[in-house]
């Protein structure tokens, strides 16, 4: 039997509470609900969800700090709703761990497409194509693993998908919007802050030094392209 996706929905704001929740339900997620940074940490300590969706300005505790705190033990899928859209805010919430970034107000058509990507990511593939080899890395795509260099790298949900779509093309020149596109949706395309942020992650987890990459090659101007290494 196929098991409901569940949603933990934070938000202090009781109207956000009371339009989303039956919404999503009506679409078949189990949603719980937290109305602050503290509850939401009680709620993580007794259930496992697929999926938080999070406010940022909240009472309490801040929805970047439960970001950070949240990273520390868990790599469940975050996507940030928030009123503040300049783009310091966003990649502020994108290093705190965030995957996506919302900006109310917002469509509900919008919300859930967003929804159904981290899903859709998320859901396991086909056997044949279980296992990536470039160089020295190695992708297992049902696990969610890599391997670099023999060395394990643990990666968030939206890293890895960064890093699949970067290896699978290996060699080749990505513009900034056909990485948004394959990871974030065309209603991302021309969010290059998203993909600062999670280069420069990658960078620090994967190459020797971030500073000199050898793996993640800027393009400048156009994207990145991944360069293979044998071991």
């Amino acid at each position: 039997m196929k098991k409901t996706p569940t949603i933990l929905l934070v938000d202090d704001e009781p109207q956000i509470l009371r339009a989303l929740r039956p919404s999503l339900q009506v679409r078949g997620y189990d949603v719980r609900t937290a109305r602050n940074g503290l509850e939401a940490l009680e709620e993580l300590h007794k259930l496992v969800p697929d999926l938080i969706i999070l406010d940022l300005v909240m009472p309490e505790m801040s929805g970047l700090e439960v970001c950070r705190q949240v990273r520390t033990f868990s790599q469940v899928p975050i996507i940030v709703l928030s009123a503040k859209g300049a783009e310091g805010d966003k990649v502020a919430a994108l290093d705190a761990g965030a995957d996506d970034y919302v900006t109310k107000p917002f469509g509900m058509d919008e919300l859930m497409a967003r929804i159904r990507a981290v899903f859709r990511r998320l859901s396991p593939v086909e056997a044949a194509s279980t296992t990536i080899s470039v160089g020295d890395v190695t992708i297992d795509t049902e696990a969610r693993k890599v391997l670099v260099s023999g060395h394990d790298v643990k990666l968030t949900p939206k890293e890895f998908e960064v890093f699949k779509f970067l290896v699978l093309n290996a060699g080749k020149v990505l513009t900034h919007r056909a990485l948004l596109q394959a990871v974030w949706g065309w209603q991302s395309a021309d969010q290059t802050e998203y993909l600062r942020v999670f280069i420069n992650q990658l960078r620090r987890k994967i190459e020797p030094d971030p500073h000199q990459p050898r793996y993640i090659l800027t393009e400048p101007w156009v994207g990145y392209r991944f360069t293979p290494h044998e071991t």
